[in-house]
């Protein structure tokens, strides 16, 4: 069946990051028609309807119909701690994080809470998701079996560590790789599933891990690579400690040829300038976590620097760490964290962080993340009055961003009516 759904639209033709909201293509009463799980047309609605009166036509008003919301970093085994009071990265760590990641050896616990994220997330918009797992297989084939039956695109890897890490949340190098190895043979490419190499983070990887998962990558370059970079100060010294040979944190995933193309690495709020250098020349990306960065006290994301300075950009919750699931909430902690930093970002831009920037980080943006023909048809539609303090400062509103900006900040799960997975509607 042909669906044909009505609305605002809001896609984009380029980066508004770099080029300016007018990049951006909204109609006020635009159409997307959708054929076989994809994006066939997009256009004016009255034109659209003439042109396919075969098409089940979804009205929804003066809502606004986007791509969905795409978090480039997340962990979902880590949904049941989200929250949680903490001091440093490492406290948390210590203290939440790998207690719980201790459960996820047993499939019926990493089953649930797999299916409660992408439900939890999906109520927010979130149509993709790239997550670490734990260090048991079994987390990794709980997402990958919750998302297939979702029918959802999703990113996940086994996180892999072999040092400086509770008891029964190590592997080792040679089980790093086998079990990796052996999860990308199961997954990768079936359906919308790709795996991802993912050690944790240089800490808690030896030099022989770093470079078993380098080698990995070296034989499967179609998966992803992701990992932590520079996200606190103390974790900066403690790597300089264990990798005296490296040039700096960069360095330590470049010894092991982990840097390139399809690299991912989360937070980089600290850089030195090799790092951004090197960064932009390997064309890797860097994924903002402005909740979490605030929320475990790590620093303030240079986005306008970075972005200025030709870097592939995401936007992520990073759950658990980050403080929610909602990407609206991440987008309105992104302003926040720009003002902090002298800059005042766009709606535009923030928008399209969450959408085709996101993709673009995950090299997925031929795929999803815009309202074109031929992406994947993972969308989400959005009432911009959805409480009584977001409507009546909407009704003043004199364009589409002036619209939006009360959405994106005082926004929840209630301003999601709708959203679409591979074409299917799943709510609203």
């Amino acid at each position: 069946m042909v669906e044909l759904l009505i609305g605002q639209t809001l896609a984009f033709a380029g980066d508004p990051l770099r080029d300016g909201p007018d990049t951006a293509r909204h109609s006020t009463r635009g159409g997307v028609l959708i054929d076989g799980g994809h994006i066939v047309a997009v256009g004016e609605a009255s034109d659209l309807r003439r042109a396919h009166p075969e098409a089940r036509v979804t009205d929804y008003g003066q809502r606004l119909i986007s791509a969905g919301f795409i978090d480039a970093h997340a962990h979902y085994p880590q949904t049941a701690i989200i929250a949680s009071w903490g001091k440093r990265l490492i406290d948390w760590l210590n203290t939440y994080t790998f207690p719980e990641e201790m459960r996820f050896g047993d499939p019926a616990y990493a089953a649930d809470v797999a299916g409660r994220y992408l439900d939890l997330t999906l109520s927010h918009g979130t149509t993709t998701v790239c997550s670490y797992c734990t260090i048991h297989p079994e987390s990794v084939d709980a997402i990958f079996t919750a998302a297939r039956t979702r029918g959802q695109r999703v990113y996940a890897g086994k996180t892999c560590m072999d040092r400086n890490a509770p008891d029964g949340l190590r592997d080792t190098a040679q089980a790093a790789y086998d079990q990796s190895k052996a999860l990308i043979r199961r997954w990768h490419g079936v359906d919308r599933l790709s795996c991802v190499i993912t050690p944790r983070f240089a800490p808690t990887s030896s030099r022989e891990q770093l470079g078993a998962l380098g080698a990995l990558w070296a034989e499967n370059p179609t998966c992803l690579m992701q990992t932590h970079l520079s996200e606190q100060t103390e974790e900066i010294a403690w790597v300089k400690a264990l990798f005296p040979e490296a040039r700096d944190y960069l360095d330590t995933y470049e010894r092991a040829g982990l840097v390139g193309p399809g690299a991912v690495f989360g937070h980089a709020i600290h850089p030195t300038d090799r790092e951004k250098a090197r960064l932009r020349e390997a064309d890797a990306s860097l994924v903002h976590c402005p909740t979490s960065n605030t929320f475990i006290g790590s620093g303030l994301f240079d986005l306008a620097g970075l972005s200025t300075g030709g870097h592939r950009i995401g936007l992520a919750t990073d759950t658990g760490g980050g403080s929610s699931f909602s990407m609206l909430r991440t987008m309105a902690a992104a302003y926040e964290v720009a003002q902090l930093r002298g800059t005042a970002i766009h709606p535009s831009a923030l928008w399209w962080l969450a959408t085709i920037g996101s993709a673009r980080a995950l090299r997925a943006d031929h795929l999803i993340g815009n309202l074109v023909p031929g992406m994947e048809a993972d969308i989400v539609v959005l009432d911009l009055a959805s409480t009584a303090a977001i409507a009546q400062r909407a009704a003043q509103a004199n364009d589409i961003w002036e619209a939006l900006f009360p959405t994106i900040m005082m926004g929840d799960d209630r301003a999601i009516h709708a959203a679409w997975i591979g074409g299917r509607p799943t709510k609203g």
